[in-house]
C-alpha cells in the first residue's frame, strides 16, 4: 500500500500521517473492544489490546508510505505467518473489516482515499484467514 494514492503524496501523508494513523489505530482497537459484534475478532487477542494497537500503528506507518517502524524493529512483517498461532477464519475477518471500516469513517480524509483504503485492507484481512 505504500505506493502513492497520486503521484505527489504518500497516502501516509493524505490521511495526516503519524497523528491520523494513532487515530485510526485508537479508533480500530476501540470498536473491536467495545462492540459486542466484533467479539469473535477480539477473543483472538489477549486481555490486553497494547501490544497489538503498538504493532498495528508500526505496520501501518511503513504500509501507508510513511516510516517502517514496524520493519526497523521486528523484521518483514510476514503478517500470514505471524497470525498462524491464532484461529482467524472468515467471521474474524470480517468483524476486523468492520472495526477498521468504521475507524476509517472517524478519520478526516478525502473519500476517494478512504475507498482506496477500505480496498486495500480487504485483501490484507482476507489474508489471514487460516481457518
Amino acid at each position: 500500500m505504500s505506493d502513492a494514492i497520486n503521484n505527489e503524496k504518500t497516502t501516509y501523508e493524505l490521511i495526516g500521517g503519524e497523528k491520523a494513523i494513532a487515530t485510526l489505530v485508537e479508533r480500530f482497537y476501540f470498536y473491536m473492544d467495545t462492540l459486542p459484534e466484533a467479539k469473535a475478532v477480539r477473543a483472538v487477542h489477549g486481555e490486553s489490546l497494547a501490544s497489538a494497537q503498538v504493532k498495528l500503528f508500526k505496520y501501518l506507518s511503513g504500509w501507508l508510505g510513511g516510516p517502517d517502524l514496524f520493519v526497523q524493529e521486528y523484521g518483514h512483517p510476514r503478517l500470514r505467518q505471524r497470525h498462524f498461532p491464532f484461529k482467524v477464519g472468515v467471521k474474524e475477518k470480517d468483524e476486523w473489516m468492520m472495526c477498521m471500516i468504521k475507524a476509517l469513517n472517524d478519520i478526516p480524509m478525502e473519500a476517494n482515499v478512504r475507498e482506496t483504503l477500505i480496498q486495500a485492507f480487504a485483501p490484507l484481512a482476507a489474508h489471514m484467514v487460516n481457518q
